[in-house]
């Protein structure tokens, strides 16, 4: 039972890092998808800055209105340690971007589960459409 344990907690652990790993890779992307869609990122490199950042939850989008207008801010404090800033415009296209990019991730998926070998024999699957 013991040997049990110690092997779910490795499990979960191995797990763990794994999935903080993969967490800065996402967030570098969504970095990258925020720029090309017109986002201005602004270092927060003052006391004053690093404290507005702060109160945003890390790596969420959240709407303000400044001067009539919506602003979309992305708080970045790991990778750039900034926030961004966009306009409708710039979440729009953000949105067509990473909708791209989705898509291009699926297809890259798919051609390559298609290149895959397969073992018709194991199936007994007809070739010219009669029962096997």
């Amino acid at each position: 039972m013991k040997k049990l344990i110690h092997l779910g907690a490795a499990a979960a652990l191995v797990l763990g890092i794994a999935g903080c790993a993969s967490q800065p890779t996402q967030v570098a992307s969504t970095g990258n998808l925020l720029t090309k869609a017109g986002f201005q990122a602004r270092p927060a490199d003052s006391p004053h800055r690093i404290s507005e950042m702060m109160k945003m939850t890390p790596h969420k989008f959240v709407t303000r209105v400044r001067n009539g207008q919506l602003v979309y801010l992305y708080p970045d404090p790991m990778v750039c340690e900034c926030v961004y800033f966009g306009s409708q415009q710039n979440w729009d296209a953000y949105r067509r971007e990473l909708e791209a990019e989705q898509i291009a991730k699926a297809s890259e998926m798919t051609a390559t589960e298609s290149q895959m070998d397969w073992d018709w024999g194991l199936w007994a699957i007809p070739t010219q459409g009669g029962p096997p």
